[in-house]
């Protein structure tokens, strides 16, 4: 006998499974490039994304247990311990599986990090949350990160928890899988036509394309147009894949004549939007648009106006010498909110092709197999606001059939919408951005001065642009005031000829970074707090609008407590 093959003497009994649930289950993940070779998936749990994946994946019900997961404190009171599981195609590799607590002092710093070495192989690893020190500041669970040895690995993750005693788990359904040739697929598909809309200029795109001419289609809107919950974010948006759809029915291969542009930033409203829109899609100058997808029906709550910013950018881009088609796109969140109720008014106004995601899947969540139900919330949903490789398919399908619609309609003389009272108002969309690198071109500014706003911030929002996986900055010319370098001088004076303006800056959850104050002829008008977000992410104010063309001083101040802080000026955008 080979006493080397021996197994031990007296193996332990196994440990009884305590009651669990998922809050991910079989869940696609792809690593993100970082800086030092390492590819990471980063997946946010706080403002209430905890809460809905326990809903919408672990079948939670109870309110009370829901409530829980708002804090560390309720988490702990709740989950003994934590099962993890990665499974990645090919040779096995180490995964660093971490859970971030936000602290109350310094969300991103002071609270506890829990860390688990997990195989690849799907083999489960469970970690005892009592088995660590945790920290006083703990707040809210903040985010689950995946750590790969390599960027560019993609995965199957689950990750469930299990039950302190005296708490049940619900029973775990099991989705069926989706049938994307059937006719209930297609005819669910076909439902999200909104509006047919006039069609002339798509039509003349598709035709432009077939003849092996350029053409390029373009995509503007948030996280989802990004390709949040999309893995591989870059191949599986609901983006590339309509683009894709696009070059198969004009019979023209990807990026051979027709060109991709993806310009999605999350966080973002059409009121910042509006602002990137001739960096981000137009590279400034260089590139017109043929085809144009608006996407901003999840994210313009943010906007001050209400509609107005996300009115004057259609307009904006349907008015530009290029003449592109433009496509009103309507996205959906777990919950049902959007704002196509407050928006749609806009392309009914203007004859513009509209597509619902909602009205499409929404009801049929509800429905059985038997009487419709095609794709579960689960199958939909990556988290309670983005959608997985399913729904970004979805949302592309939408898309595509919009595209073959007008491929199949008569052609129709283009729509003028020149002399149209712009529904939702139209102040803003002859609106341009400054910023360092172009405000000594700009007729508008008079002159100003940087003070000590003298550097140049590396602390911005990056994003995945067009089929790139690496991070792109947004707003990378801005101005930066550091008081740990400077201090004087906190004051940032610009003399603007001006009938509107903007100020555009850097949210962060930082504690190094401060408030600002802003000014106009003296008075004070607005009063900036970057912490209000809790993230890092491009945002704007209105600091003055429909106002008699003149000259005015414009002050953006740093307030004395603030004075040893940091603040990012991204820049302004003027209507004269």
């Amino acid at each position: 006998m080979n006493e080397d093959r021996r197994g031990p003497v007296a193996p332990k009994d196994p440990t009884m499974k305590r009651p669990c649930y998922y809050i991910m289950k079989n869940k696609d993940v792809c690593a993100s490039p970082q800086p030092d070779g390492r590819g990471i998936q980063f997946i946010y749990e706080s403002d209430g994304r905890l809460k809905a994946s326990a809903k919408l994946v672990g079948s939670l019900e109870d309110e009370k247990m829901i409530a829980q997961l708002d804090t560390v404190e309720g988490l702990r009171a709740q989950v003994h311990s934590v099962g993890v599981s990665v499974k990645k195609p090919g040779e096995p590799v180490g995964v660093r599986f971490a859970f971030q607590m936000y602290g109350k002092t310094d969300p991103y710093v002071s609270g506890t990090t829990l860390y688990m070495d997990v195989p690849s192989d799907g083999m489960e690893m469970v970690m005892e949350l009592d088995k660590f020190t945790w920290s006083e500041d703990d707040n809210v669970p903040g985010q689950i990160r995946f750590e790969f040895p390599e960027a560019g690995m993609q995965a199957k993750v689950s990750v469930c928890f299990y039950m302190n005693d005296g708490y049940t788990a619900p029973e775990q359904k099991t989705d069926k899988d989706i049938d994307f040739n059937s006719p209930v697929y297609k005819a669910m598909i076909e439902k999200s036509l909104l509006q047919k809309g006039n069609t002339g200029r798509l039509k003349k795109a598709i035709e432009k394309a077939r003849r092996g001419e350029e053409v390029t289609v373009g995509f503007i809107g948030g996280s989802i147009t990004q390709g949040a919950g999309a893995i591989p974010i870059n191949e599986n948006c609901y983006a590339y894949n309509a683009f894709k759809g696009f070059c198969d029915l004009a019979g023209r291969g990807y990026e051979d004549n027709v060109k991709y542009v993806k310009a999605g930033v999350g966080g973002t409203p059409s009121e910042v939007g509006i602002l990137r829109y001739r960096a981000d899609v137009e590279d400034n100058g260089e590139i017109s648009p043929d085809v144009m997808i608006v996407e901003f029906a999840v994210n313009d709550e943010g906007d001050e106006t209400k509609g107005e910013f996300y009115d004057s950018l259609v307009r904006k881009i349907y008015n530009s010498p290029q003449k592109p088609a433009v496509i009103l796109l309507f996205a959906v969140f777990v919950d049902g909110y959007n704002l196509e109720e407050r928006l749609k008014c806009v392309g009914e106004s203007y004859n513009l092709p509209m597509v619902s995601t909602k009205k499409s899947v929404y009801d049929q969540f509800y429905f059985s197999e038997e009487e419709g139900g095609i794709v579960s919330k689960n199958q939909y949903f990556y988290d309670m606001y983005h959608p997985t490789n399913v729904g970004h398919k979805i949302m592309a399908d939408g898309l595509i059939n919009m595209f073959k619609i007008a491929d199949e309609a008569p052609y129709e003389e283009d729509f003028d919408i020149t002399n149209i009272k712009p529904p939702k108002g139209g102040e803003f969309e002859n609106i341009y951005f400054v910023d360092r690198a172009n405000i000594d071109k700009c007729s508008a500014v008079v002159s100003y001065d940087a003070g000590a706003f003298t550097g140049e911030s590396k602390e911005l929002q990056f994003v995945e642009r067009n089929l790139d996986l690496g991070g792109t900055p947004e707003f990378k010319n801005n101005w930066l005031y550091d008081g740990k370098a400077c201090k004087d001088n906190a004051t940032f004076r610009l003399n603007v000829k001006a009938s509107a303006l903007l100020v555009a800056y850097m949210d962060s959850a930082s504690i190094e970074v401060g408030t600002c104050k802003v000014s106009v002829d003296g008075k004070e008008v607005l009063s900036i707090d970057p912490h209000i977000v809790g993230w890092s992410h491009c945002n704007a104010y209105i600091a003055f609008r429909g106002l008699e063309n003149k000259e005015r001083v414009v002050e953006i101040t740093i307030p004395e407590k603030d004075k040893d802080k940091r603040f990012t000026l991204l820049g302004f955008g003027i209507v004269d």
